[in-house]
């Protein structure tokens, strides 16, 4: 109890700056809760998926490969199957492959810029804080008779400012690099299986081509 009271008072000392880094760390935290969610509800055994997938688009099963990308929420099944539909309705493959991969890695690195705002933003909130609480401590004001650690004191509670200002940028900065690693690893099973894809799917496409130059 006695820390959370201790806690309350150190914030009111920040002054109004803390306001600001509160609602940031709120930020962070709910940023790195969704993310953190949608990346677990997106990742999937990538290795295990390409060999099957590979499998039946080695054996010409594009219906069956279709149903089997359609059984995942996977991020790779996702491109796979855009793809693979459009093969079955006759359209370009490989147009629509990169397509749902760039529209895939446009979602999985949703957010991360906003991360990597609060890394820069909160340390400067902190250190505005810390100016304004400093100014006031050196106000002649504030000096009074027989107090001379008046202006030390008002100096020690302006640097809380400052101290939370890093400590919610270093919560940001870690949210984001581990983050980042997700969305590298998912962006290259993404791209690894829509290479795949296109590569498996390109006999239509051709075939398409040569009939319109014919005709």
């Amino acid at each position: 109890m006695d820390f959370i009271m201790n806690t309350i008072d150190l914030f009111h000392k920040g002054g109004p700056v803390m306001y600001l880094l509160l609602a940031c760390s709120l930020f962070v935290v709910t940023i790195s809760v969704e993310r953190f969610l949608y990346y677990r509800s997106l990742n999937t055994d990538a290795k295990v998926f390409h060999n099957k997938l590979q499998t039946l688009l080695e054996k010409h099963n594009v219906n069956e490969a279709a149903q089997f990308c359609q059984q995942s929420s996977s991020a790779v099944a996702e491109v796979a199957s855009a793809g693979l539909q459009a093969n079955l309705r006759g359209a370009q493959a490989d147009v629509a492959v990169e397509g749902a991969a760039a529209l895939t890695c446009s979602r999985l690195r949703e957010y991360l810029d906003d991360l990597s705002t609060i890394v820069t933003l909160s340390p400067l909130l902190g250190l505005l804080g810390t100016v304004i609480g400093m100014i006031g401590s050196f106000s002649v004001l504030n000096v009074q008779s027989g107090q001379p650690m008046a202006i030390t004191g008002g100096v020690g509670e302006a640097l809380i400012a400052t101290a939370t200002g890093l400590s919610v940028a270093t919560l940001a900065l870690v949210a984001h690099s581990y983050f980042s690693r997700q969305v590298n690893k998912l962006v290259t099973d993404v791209e690894q299986i829509a290479a795949m894809v296109i590569g498996y799917l390109p006999a239509k496409k051709t075939n398409r081509r040569d009939a319109h130059e014919i005709a």
